[in-house]
């Protein structure tokens, strides 16, 4: 009673976000998914020296752990996209949860580096995409007004996890050796099933209170009133009967919306990140084999990442909080723009960083920079195509990334390897992020606010329902005209007032026609508000 019938095809409407509530567990398990996703691939690179010893491999080859589970988070985009439009997004994630924790364990067990791609990369990678994805769904179904929050506090678990996975991976390594610390890395992951469990849709709360007030509701109504019981009964029967007849035919769910590519701020933010990409991940992923070679003990090395992820963890909710503000969140698209512009000159001014004190510097200040790009690339996206269709949309982004990530931290690798200079790196990562800044800036001014400047403003169409006094007027008499007629009631007091309000407008016509010195032929006759003269009217309301 009350409820929607599955079988009839009816979609289920929209809820309205409750911006907190559950929503805030919810949050809470999106920072540790968050921080799971972006932190795992860099931190892992604390082990890549112990790795290139046992292997015999060189730096690229070890670079392609952390490039290969950065394209799995990226390139499974459309085919999380399409399992959580068609399971849900909570089975998806205890899914994830258990491959990321099986890809580590088995990673442990590898003895050369072809199956450690297979395990800790593509495993690893695979369940980590299928929490992260669905994550960032769900935080968007909850939050609307305080969506810029969110996002940032939701970004601000990857500085908190890299910040303390990168010491503990060192702490590891030196204690049980890369193996012991892989196996208790895949431990680690399986709380990804524990965020996943709390991922509860959030239609069905609502529904299931709204299905016990129908229930009451239906249930006064079904009360017996008098002689009137069986009436309101049968009554109501008939509704139910008519309303299933008019029900459409089931309409089938896209599992993967392609048409979002007709919007070209999509197209532009698509381009931008993939240019962003190709050089965001290259400096935070050989920082601490670069503070090595200059002879930067192990330890403080693997401290870099911890500085870039405290200062990037009071970056990113400060950066929701900028965003959130009502002169900036219409423009929050060139706010992101200035964050990749500051992240790329960070780039370019430090790759002259030859000692621990200059390296630092740098991490300050990527630190920022990193923060408010990772709070603002989603919460850009939600902008620009909508909570509908933002879980087509982020597959389809990230798999754009992913060719960008595997062309990115590679190549920056094989330039390591043949050059054996990383300023060369820090330049051509910083001019990439610089380009991806100035594309997406010069793109939204001239493609999209220029093209809205064009755009001539809507002609008011008195007849679509405009707002003259006039058409209100003849709209309440239309209204009490289907009123009167479905009551089979004479309304002589209404007969009445229309048979005097015409007869003293004739009078007052008479009189203006007789001072005025004649006037054309018709102007003395009042026309009612459907068109026809008064004594039309009047004739026929007599009746």
């Amino acid at each position: 009673m009350g409820r929607a019938d599955p079988e009839e095809g009816q979609l289920p409407a929209p809820v309205k976000p409750p911006d907190g509530g559950w929503g805030w567990i919810v949050l809470f398990g999106c920072f540790v998914i968050t921080g799971f996703s972006y932190a795992f691939p860099k931190a892992v690179s604390v082990y890549f020296k112990e790795l290139m010893k046992d292997f015999h491999v060189g730096y690229s080859d070890t670079a392609w752990i952390s490039s290969i589970m950065l394209a799995m988070l990226y390139g499974t985009g459309p085919v999380c996209s399409i399992m959580v439009n068609q399971f849900g997004c909570r089975p998806v994630m205890l899914i994830g949860g258990l491959l990321a924790s099986s890809g580590m364990i088995l990673a442990s067990f590898t003895t050369n580096i072809i199956e450690l791609y297979l395990t800790a990369g593509v495993l690893t990678g695979l369940g980590m995409a299928l929490n992260f994805q669905p994550s960032l769904i769900m935080l968007g179904t909850y939050f609307d007004k305080r969506r810029p929050l969110a996002n940032g506090l939701a970004a601000a678990g990857s500085p908190v996890f890299l910040s303390s996975l990168s010491p503990l991976g060192q702490v590891l390594l030196e204690k049980f050796g890369w193996r012991g610390g892989f196996l208790i890395m895949g431990g680690l992951l399986l709380n990804c099933c524990t965020c996943g469990a709390v991922m509860r849709p959030l239609d069905m709360g609502m529904k299931r209170k709204m299905e016990k007030a129908q229930d009451k509701y239906e249930a006064k109504e079904m009360l017996p009133i008098g002689g009137k019981s069986e009436e309101g009964i049968s009554t109501t029967d008939g509704t139910k009967k008519a309303k299933k007849a008019k029900k459409k035919p089931k309409k089938g769910k896209k599992l993967l919306d392609f048409s979002i590519f007709s919007n070209r701020g999509f197209i532009i933010y698509t381009i931008s990140k993939f240019i962003l990409v190709l050089g965001l991940f290259v400096p935070p992923i050989l920082l601490v084999n670069y503070a090595k070679d200059t002879g930067v003990p192990d330890t403080e090395a693997a401290f870099l990442l911890s500085i870039i992820g405290f200062i990037d963890i009071f970056a990113r909710p400060a950066c929701g909080m900028v965003a959130g503000l009502k002169w900036v969140r219409p423009h929050v698209a060139y706010l992101f723009s200035f964050a990749m512009l500051f992240n790329g000159l960070t780039d370019i001014c430090s790759a002259r960083a030859s000692n621990y004190t200059g390296l630092v510097i740098f991490c300050v200040f990527f630190g920022i920079s990193y923060g408010m790009v990772g709070a603002l690339q989603f919460e850009v996206l939600m902008a620009i195509v909508g909570s509908q269709k933002f879980s087509s949309a982020i597959g389809l982004v990230l798999l754009i990334e992913a060719f960008a990530v595997l062309i990115g931290p590679p190549s920056a690798g094989r330039l390591v390897d043949a050059l054996k200079n990383y300023e060369v790196i820090f330049y051509l990562a910083g001019s990439e992020v610089v380009l991806s800044a100035v594309f997406l800036a010069m793109a939204t001014y001239c493609c999209l606010n220029r093209g809205k400047k064009k755009e001539p403003p809507p002609e008011k169409n008195p007849s679509a329902g405009g707002g003259s006094d006039t058409e209100e007027a003849e709209s309440d008499v239309q209204e009490a005209e289907e009123h009167s007629s479905d009551n089979h009631q004479p309304t002589h007091s209404t007969d009445n007032a229309v048979v005097a309000a015409s007869e003293e407008a004739n009078h007052v016509a008479e009189e203006q026609s007789g001072e005025g010195g004649g006037c054309p032929e018709g102007d003395g006759v009042v026309l009612a508000r459907d068109g026809r003269n008064a004594d039309q009217t009047v004739e026929r309301d007599s009746f």
